[in-house]
């Protein structure tokens, strides 16, 4: 199944540990690169995230960002640090003594105090549970995703494989022509200013213009890197690679063509199956 490597997924869960938000943001890159951003209470999870993204994708940038929103029972509950409370007010009592003051601080004064007031520290751990089932699922919607856009591109590039090997068949059914018209007017050049030239000699350059006019070998590259795209596109595996490779080499093989044109067809032939090999490209640099 071929895969984009372009996609968004958004994932919600709400139950009594609280609101739990996982966006999935997945664009083109050469290689697999992970980038994971966490509430600071889980962030004991980000070896797991890393791995999970690891087993289902093959290629891309993958930014995971998750936001929490936890239930009021799950933070941790706030308790008193009555040591340090009657120490305050013991201190508070002698500082009378010299003030000459009635006055003791306040309920509010006292919870001001730094360290008064203490979190009791929360276990998370059913929070890291919920949170990585909740990748998995965003991690489905992500992979759905990209294999819909993925066979979508692969229809594209179908197309224009099928295009380029129309371009092919034409380039091959015109090479006689046009190496039959370029022998011809070659020999009634040299006719005109050499009635007496080596006819022999002449056969010999006809056959040396015509290897080089020769682009049998460059159709059969051509019509063989085309047959291994179709194939390719048949896998199962991330392929981005393997087509990036092929329409370099059919890209090297249309400029040999062009190269060796000696007409405006061919020339207009090479010119087609050169922007056919680019749209495809295009296409294939998003794909995993």
């Amino acid at each position: 199944m071929i895969r984009s490597m372009t996609a968004f997924a958004r994932y919600q869960v709400r139950d009594g540990l609280g609101e739990l938000t996982w966006e999935v943001r997945s664009v083109n890159h050469r290689y697999l690169e992970t980038v994971v951003r966490l509430p600071e209470e889980l962030r004991a999870i980000e070896p797991a995230v890393r791995d999970k993204v690891n087993a289902r994708l093959g290629r891309g940038k993958v930014e995971c960002n998750l936001r929490f929103r936890p239930a009021p029972d799950v933070a941790g509950k706030l308790r008193i640090n009555e040591s340090l409370v009657k120490q305050l007010v013991e201190a508070s009592r002698e500082l009378l003594q010299y003030l000459h003051s009635s006055s003791l601080p306040t309920v509010t004064d006292i919870m001001r105090w730094p360290g008064v007031l203490e979190t009791e520290e929360a276990d998370y751990t059913p929070v890291e549970k919920a949170a990585l089932e909740a990748l998995d699922k965003a991690l489905d919607e992500l992979v759905t995703t990209r294999e819909r856009e993925g066979a979508r591109l692969a229809d594209l590039i179908r197309q224009r494989l099928a295009a380029l090997r129309v371009q092919v068949q034409k380039a091959r059914e015109r090479m006689p022509q046009v190496v039959a018209t370029v022998r011809e007017r070659l020999r009634s050049r040299l006719e005109e200013v050499a009635g007496e030239l080596d006819r022999d000699r002449l056969e010999q350059e006809m056959v040396i213009l015509a290897q080089r006019l020769d682009v049998d070998e460059e159709m059969d590259r051509l019509a063989t890197h085309i047959d291994e795209a179709e194939r390719v596109l048949q896998s199962d595996e991330p392929v981005g690679r393997r087509l990036d490779f092929l329409m370099q080499e059919l890209n090297r093989e249309a400029n040999t063509l062009g190269s060796k044109s000696a007409d405006s067809e061919t020339t207009a032939i090479s010119v087609e199956m050169k922007v056919l090999i680019e749209q495809m490209r295009e296409q294939v640099q998003n794909i995993e």
